[in-house]
Formats: structure tokens, C-alpha cells, sequence
């Protein structure tokens, strides 16, 4: 069974294609990840699925329902932590939990015994009658992701769930999320921009690019399409050094970007000394040069040709985090 469904999903804005052409599905109980550089079109999909955005063209299901012409039974069938904080700052936690069972109409005893179960779960049950805007950032996901499970969806779209957090709240975010996955068997949809969580949490990972899917499978069958090694080399005169090396027949793939080479081949320690060599004889320096087994950065890398970096974020997501930071 499949707990969402795509296919060929478009979204246009004016002469701009966000999403072209998408197909994809997601099993029942799955985790997973969509990856990519802002304006990949991540969230536009997170938007169009959640019925928050109408499709330009093509068709998905939720749940078994349709996006277009079951919203409502779509809207029932999920939870959503939206990337931006949607919480009431001036209400309790237990305030903000029950105005979200009163806008979903569940019965007061129900929401009162739920809203206690999920308070409890991520851990904020003895802060509940505190005023949001003393939480921290990590509380406030927890309590966003508690709020979007209380009318128990079957999936739950998480976009970005831990930007602009800590590493230490990240890897407690994580757990629950784990846990979230495991103890309800809900499904879960996220975007994220840390490797290390899609790396962590996913069952299945799908690269984006430009508005459609480069690549899509498990976290370690992408590493191992990447294959090889991956050298990594700094120097002041990479352009330089690209010209030189990359006509090497060993060489699977190198990309060049704004201080440093990315190299993919086999055997790297056999072919170090060659590289270098070639670089003294042609006086380009090299400042480091480092080899590691792929990861999915480099998968990334790969597909995409440039890496992943919150300072590649645009101006508005540097604000939302040093927003967040300061709250």
C-alpha cells in the first residue's frame, strides 16, 4: 500500500516551472526525504500534497485521496510542521494543543486525553501551562510536531524540521521523529538541508534538481552508485589544476567549485602521487588534498554538481534562522 502517490506533478508560476513533471511514490509507515538546494522545489511539492497549492498539471494521492478532488479527506489525513514557527507565542502549550483539537472538532474528552499523551511523548507534559514564547527552539518543534499529531494523521509532512537548531537539539529532534516513525507507524515526508539527518532518518532519500528527481533509492545504494573514492583538493589555481587533470582515464567524474576540486575514481592512494605530480610540474600549488569513502554529500555532489550549504540559503532563510536563534 502506498501512502502517497505522484504522478507527473507540475507547478508553473507564470513562465516559471517550480516542479516539472514529478512521479514518485511512498510506501505506508515509510520515512522519506527529499533533498535539495533552495529552490529545488521542495516545498512547493510539500504545498501541492498538502493541498496548500494547487497543481499546475498531473495528479497525486494522500492517503488514497485525491489532492484536487478530496481536499478536505487530504487535509484530515495529515499533520504539517511547517517550516516557519505557527505557533500562538502568547498561549500555553496546552492552549495552543487545544485550539488545534477545537479546529479539527474533537470531542473534549478525547482531546484532553490525547493532548496529555503527546505533551507527555516529546517530553514537554510539566511545561504545559507555559507561556510559548519562554520556550526555546527545540521545545517549540517538539510542540509543533505534537500539535500536528493530535488529530492523528496518517502522514506527516515535515519541512525542515530542525533548520537553525543546534546540533544537540537536532539529534534530540531526531529520536522523536524516530520514535513518531517506529511506536504509531506514521508516515513521514520531510525536507531537510543537513545530510546527516536524511542520512539518519530515511528509508529512502530523493534528490532534487531544478524542479524534478535526479536521483531516488536508499541512503547507501546512492553512495554506492557514486562508487570509488572521493578526493578533495584546495588550491588557489583550481582552474588551472581542472584543465590538467581531468583528461586522466582514471578519473570517474570531478567537479570544480570555488576552493576546491572534487575528484571520484578507484584506488585513490594509487593515484595521489600522479595528481600531484602533475600539479608541481605545471607550478599549481595545493594547499590541502584529503581522500574519504563516499557520503551523501558527495552523492549529492554527484547528481547536482554543487554541494548542499545553509550559506547558500537566501536572504529571506538567513533571517528565519537568526530569528530563531534570538528566540
Amino acid at each position: 500500500m502506498f501512502a502517497i502517490k505522484v504522478e507527473g506533478l507540475t507547478k508553473k508560476f507564470g513562465g516559471f516551472t517550480a516542479v516539472n513533471n514529478l512521479s514518485f511514490s511512498i510506501k505506508q509507515g515509510e520515512v522519506f526525504g527529499l533533498l535539495g538546494p533552495n529552490g529545488a522545489g521542495k516545498t512547493t511539492t510539500m504545498s501541492m500534497l498538502s493541498t496548500m497549492l494547487k497543481p499546475s498539471s498531473g495528479k497525486a494521492s494522500v492517503n488514497g485521496f485525491d489532492i484536487q478532488t478530496n481536499e478536505d479527506d487530504v487535509r484530515k489525513s495529515i499533520g504539517i510542521v511547517f517550516q516557519d514557527q505557527s505557533l500562538d507565542e502568547e498561549l500555553t502549550a496546552y492552549e495552543n494543543m487545544d485550539f488545534h483539537g477545537r479546529l479539527y472538532r474533537i470531542p473534549k474528552n478525547i482531546r484532553q486525553e490525547k493532548i496529555m499523551e503527546l505533551l507527555e511523548l516529546v517530553e514537554l507534559d510539566g511545561k504545559k501551562d507555559n507561556i510559548v514564547k519562554t520556550y526555546s527552539g527545540g521545545m517549540r518543534r517538539r510542540l509543533e510536531i505534537a500539535r500536528g499529531l493530535l488529530h492523528e494523521p496518517k502522514v506527516l509532512f515535515l519541512d525542515e524540521p530542525t533548520l537553525g537548531l543546534d546540533p544537540q537539539t537536532r539529534n534530540h529532534l531526531w529520536k522523536y521523529i524516530e520514535k513518531l516513525n517506529k511506536e504509531k507507524g506514521i508516515t513521514i515526508i520531510l525536507t531537510t538541508h543537513y545530510m546527516e539527518e536524511a542520512d539518519k532518518l530515511c528509508h529512502r532519500i530523493a534528490i532534487m534538481d531544478k524542479g524534478g528527481i535526479v536521483a531516488l533509492d536508499t541512503s547507501d545504494k546512492l553512495k554506492n552508485d557514486v562508487g570509488g573514492d572521493i578526493i578533495t583538493i584546495v588550491s588557489s589555481e583550481n582552474n588551472k589544476l581542472y584543465s590538467v587533470i581531468r583528461s586522466l582515464p582514471e578519473i570517474k567524474n570531478i567537479e570544480l567549485h570555488d576552493s576546491s576540486l572534487t575528484i571520484d575514481l578507484q584506488n585513490a592512494e594509487k593515484h595521489v602521487a600522479q595528481i600531484v605530480t602533475m600539479a608541481s610540474d605545471n607550478s599549481i600549488p595545493i594547499d590541502s588534498i584529503s581522500i574519504h569513502k563516499p557520503t551523501l554529500e558527495d552523492v549529492f555532489l554527484y547528481f547536482t554538481g554543487r554541494t548542499i550549504r545553509e550559506e547558500g540559503a537566501n536572504g529571506k532563510e538567513r533571517m528565519r534562522m537568526a530569528q530563531r536563534v534570538r528566540k
